[in-house]
């Protein structure tokens, strides 16, 4: 599997719980946070729950 690197963008202030969890389970929590993870299938699927959160760039 590639890897990519996940920035959080924007906040999670007001947003519901899930998104909250899910961001926590990708390793951020601040803006401007950044993991460099392999893109699995589960990845993928937590990006996209919050893909308005993150940005995602290949490495």
């Amino acid at each position: 599997m590639a890897k990519v690197k996940i920035t959080q963008i924007r906040s999670t202030i007001k947003k519901p719980a899930t998104q909250l969890k899910t961001i926590q389970s990708l390793g951020l929590g601040r803006i401007h946070s950044s993991v460099e993870v392999e893109y699995t299938p589960q990845i993928e699927g937590m990006v996209k729950k919050v893909n308005h959160l993150v940005s995602v760039t290949t490495l």
